[in-house]
């Protein structure tokens, strides 16, 4: 990126107005703490040529409507690094909008901490993690929008951080800067795209549709509400399958509704989230995100039919535990032939992933309602499942392992895979018969809803 609008210029680009935050007192001693010669006549230049004080401008402005607290890096002001005095803006900023219950919406620019103040201005990055996390338990959201170019600490805490990332199309983001780099370092490892496909930024978002994307987030994150999402309609066969192997080949036919249908028709709206911060995406096989549900937000981890990867597994845990965070209820389709098996799903840690998703579905602190939509492979796709708010359409299926595994394991032929599928009970009837799964009118015609016994 080559055109680099200043901090108070990029304000008004996001927002519909701006009250700058009084700012903290404060008096950095000749040249600083660390006395470093011809420091005070830097930031003079700076503040000469950017009219600024400070590499960083707090305040509360209304972001589409919604009322934000805003956090801008002035990049002319010495490469927006931080320093001690660049800390106390944070840190006050950050009160206030725990103060005032407001999202906090950082807009990074930064080549990281400042030299001329040594371990001080590295430092200032343990109290920026610390009032992030004192806001992030808070239940406020945090969207940070990461500019040109966002590296070192900067990069590392306000934008990686937060709980969904932005960014400018082109911008250099990563946190080694340009001048520390290896010398044959690929420079497009350190771009917004490539942080987008590393599953370490959500959505490239150009600036012209950023006001807009940014309300809408603010919008979903700002609007938790009580009790459970309501269960989807089914959008298939409304009528039950006769046989376990008829419920099988429903769930495996090209043509039955997937996810995407099931979240175009539930949602007004929604956006998505991306990645699962540990170097992996997989939107092949789970989508995740919020949306809007009859005015009110609800958050979604959707299985595609394929099978899910590991790092579908772990963007389902981290939207999961965001929901919680912010009170906002979760729903999860149900709908893969099983966890990936592959030598490279093992390599990154399918295991451990499936655990974590069991895990944060079993301590997760808004309610989660799931609706089985397809193919339910075993326990890759019982982690996704709320025990005791489990419903299945009628071309659905959910079972222990595949019918033409099952019979192999039984060192039984082909021809017995029917047979063995109904041995199984993995028909969506069975299921509730079993004490499973959930029935009601939307997905069984005349049935009422039979609660479970919570044993799913």
């Amino acid at each position: 990126m080559t055109d680099r609008p200043s901090a108070r210029e990029f304000l008004a680009l996001v927002t519909d107005d701006f009250t700058e935050l009084p700012r903290p007192a404060g008096q950095s001693p000749p040249d600083g703490p660390l006395g470093w010669p011809g420091y005070d006549a830097a930031r003079a230049r700076a503040a000469e040529r950017t009219g600024e004080e400070e590499s960083v401008v707090c305040g509360t402005g209304r972001v589409a409507g919604v009322r934000a607290v805003l956090l801008a890096f002035e990049f002319g002001f010495l490469g927006g690094s931080l320093g001690r005095r660049t800390g106390d803006r944070l840190e006050a900023a950050y009160a206030h909008a725990r103060e005032h219950r407001l999202p906090v919406v950082p807009l990074v620019a930064t080549g990281g901490s400042r030299m001329q103040e040594g371990m001080l201005a590295l430092t200032q990055l343990q109290r920026v993690a610390r009032e992030s996390a004192l806001t992030r338990e808070a239940g406020l959201a945090q969207v940070a929008v990461v500019r040109d170019p966002a590296t070192g600490g900067g990069w590392a805490t306000l934008g990686a951080g937060a709980d969904v990332v932005l960014a400018l199309p082109g911008a250099q983001v990563g946190f080694a800067g340009s001048r520390v780099r290896p010398p044959d370092a690929d420079p497009a490892a350190y771009t917004a795209e490539a942080q987008v496909a590393a599953g370490s930024a959500d959505a490239v978002v150009p600036a012209g549709e950023l006001r807009s994307t940014l309300g809408r987030w603010l919008r979903l994150l700002t609007a938790g509400w009580d009790g459970p999402a309501p269960v989807p309609g089914p959008l298939g066969a409304r009528d039950l399958p006769v046989s376990g192997w008829d419920a099988v080949r429903r769930a495996r036919a090209p043509g039955r509704p997937r996810a995407g249908a099931y979240l175009d028709a539930y949602f007004t709206h929604r956006a998505a989230l991306s990645g699962d911060r540990c170097g992996g995406t997989d939107p092949d096989g789970m989508l995740c995100g919020f949306g809007e549900h009859a005015g009110r937000t609800v958050a979604y981890a959707a299985q595609t039919g394929a099978a899910t990867r590991p790092a579908g597994y772990r963007t389902a845990t981290r939207l999961i535990q965001l929901a919680g965070r912010l009170g906002i209820p979760v729903l999860t389709l149900v709908d893969t032939p099983g966890a990936a098996n592959d030598a490279e799903a093992e390599r990154e840690g399918a295991g451990p992933a499936i655990a974590e998703l069991f895990g944060a579905v079993a301590a997760a602190r808004t309610p989660v309602t799931t609706l089985v939509i397809g193919e339910g492979g075993s326990g890759g796709a019982l982690a996704l499942a709320a025990p005791g708010r489990t419903w299945a359409t009628p071309d659905s299926y959910f079972s222990v392992i595949a019918p033409e595994l099952a019979a192999a394991i039984l060192k039984r032929g082909p021809g017995e895979v029917e047979a063995t599928a109904d041995q199984l009970r993995l028909r969506p009837q069975d299921l509730a018969e079993l004490g499973l799964t959930r029935t009601g009118d939307q997905l069984f015609p005349g049935t009422g809803d039979r609660r479970s016994e919570e044993r799913m």
